[in-house]
């Protein structure tokens, strides 16, 4: 009953009809959220909705954390080895590319100015097996500055590599042709020497100086590098490069560079960026990001529900209070609030609770994901196929405080209808409930 409340509201000098969201009102709501024994069920009802908040908010956050390390860990990666500008000439080869490149290297925001040429081929090896490979042909003290590959070369060296008698290829290559450092690997490409039966293809070997490991399969099993001036002889393409690929700064940043690179180009260049070069997929990963959001809000929607099923069955179970309260004084607006604060105190409880065990898990993600490998007895998030050492968990503030906006909002609309309905009782109507 709410006469203690009343009670001590009055003794406070507060009575019903005091200010909204006054003491009273507060006593009240907070008299409702303490279950008696005869109350037991509908206290069930209100433990539900809380831990469905709380979990569904902390899923939200855990969930979208570990899909933003997820995209942080791969755009490292592929903008590890790929320009994020790429410059291609327009009205003929670059064939002062040292000069060039000199030039674009100087502008304010450009890290690194990387002439480059490239080759479709057939890699094989002399025991047998072959798969298609890019050949990228760059210089040594370019491959050097490219901390993604210079870094990963693991076993071997870039010795052989600078003095121009090998090349780099990656480990799932290596393993996939049965290679090692100090092998040979056998090119061929199509587009060889001219003859009089036709164009013959080129064949050539070399030698192995080093294997990297950049963390993605796709490049790690598909990609050479060879010294710039044995590309350019190899596929016919002597004194110039294709391309001259950029390194910035700030990689989200180029729009506001590419006229300073065109100015500082002093001629005809065609400009493309990593968003274009892989928009396809950086798409998929948005939608899938947003199609998981509306996925896992269904949980918070659901707790939500047991709101509504909870405080209408305490409307019907508190029908003599209001008909009190309405009484002695007490306005439709007043009992509109006390319903709306009982139910509004669940929605907030569960998701600042549900915020702090969605941070607490994404701080402690590689100790969870190492509890339950050892539960499960399997090995989750295996380093060997996802080439990533730890779990990647990166929060991002705006998406939490949508998170949590979310949850507060659908749970405040939740407790709008039974708190509504409460209010439109009147004291005989609500005797009819007891």
């Amino acid at each position: 009953m709410a006469d203690a409340a009343v009670d001590r509201s009055s003794k406070s000098g507060l009575g019903p009809a005091g200010k909204p969201f006054s003491t009273f009102e507060r006593l009240v709501a907070w008299r409702y959220l303490r279950a008696r024994r005869k109350e037991a069920f509908i206290s069930v009802i209100a433990g539900f909705s809380f831990v469905g908040i709380m979990l569904g908010v902390a899923t939200l956050i855990i969930v979208m954390a570990v899909m933003n390390g997820f995209r942080t860990e791969l755009v490292s990666r592929i903008l590890g080895i790929n320009g994020h500008m790429i410059v291609q000439p327009v009205d003929g080869p670059f064939t002062d590319y040292p000069v060039l490149s000199s030039k674009l290297a100087a502008v304010p925001g450009v890290k690194m100015a990387l002439p480059l040429v490239e080759g479709q081929v057939l890699a094989s090896a002399q025991a047998g097996g072959s798969t298609g490979a890019l050949v990228r042909g760059v210089r040594a003290e370019d491959l050097t500055k490219l901390k993604a590959v210079s870094e990963n070369i693991k076993p071997g060296d870039m010795v052989g590599f600078a003095s121009g008698q090998g090349v780099l290829i990656g480990t799932r290559m290596a393993d996939q042709l049965g290679l090692s450092v100090g092998d040979l690997i056998t090119l061929t490409s199509p587009d060889g020497d001219i003859t009089p039966m036709g164009v013959s293809p080129r064949v050539k070997s070399y030698k192995i100086s080093g294997l990297f490991e950049i963390g993605m399969s796709e490049y790690d099993s598909s990609i050479i590098f060879m010294p710039l001036e044995e590309a350019q002889l190899y596929f016919n393409a002597e004194g110039l490069v294709q391309s001259i690929e950029l390194f910035v700064d700030h990689p989200d940043d180029i729009d506001n560079l590419r006229p300073k690179v065109e100015e500082a180009a002093g001629r005809q260049i065609a400009i493309t960026d990593w968003r274009q070069r892989n928009q396809t997929f950086f798409s998929a990963l948005q939608v899938e990001r947003n199609v998981m959001f509306m996925i896992l809000t269904l949980i918070v929607l659901v707790a939500a529900l047991n709101i509504i099923s909870g405080l209408i069955m305490l409307v019907k179970d508190k029908g003599s209070d209001i008909a009190i309260l309405r009484t002695m004084g007490a306005s439709a607006g007043a009992i509109m609030r006390i319903f709306f604060m009982t139910g509004a105190a669940i929605g907030i409880v569960g998701t600042v609770a549900g915020v702090l065990l969605g941070v607490l898990v994404c701080v402690n993600i590689e100790s969870v994901r190492q509890f339950f490998s050892w539960i499960s007895g399997t090995v989750l998030f295996n380093p060997q196929v996802y080439f990533l050492s730890q779990l990647p968990a990166e929060m991002d503030f705006s998406e939490t405080i949508s998170i949590v906006a979310m949850a507060l909002t659908l749970s405040f609309i939740a407790t709008i209808f039974p708190a509504w309905r409460a209010s439109r009782l009147d004291p005989v109507q609500a005797l009819r409930y007891e």
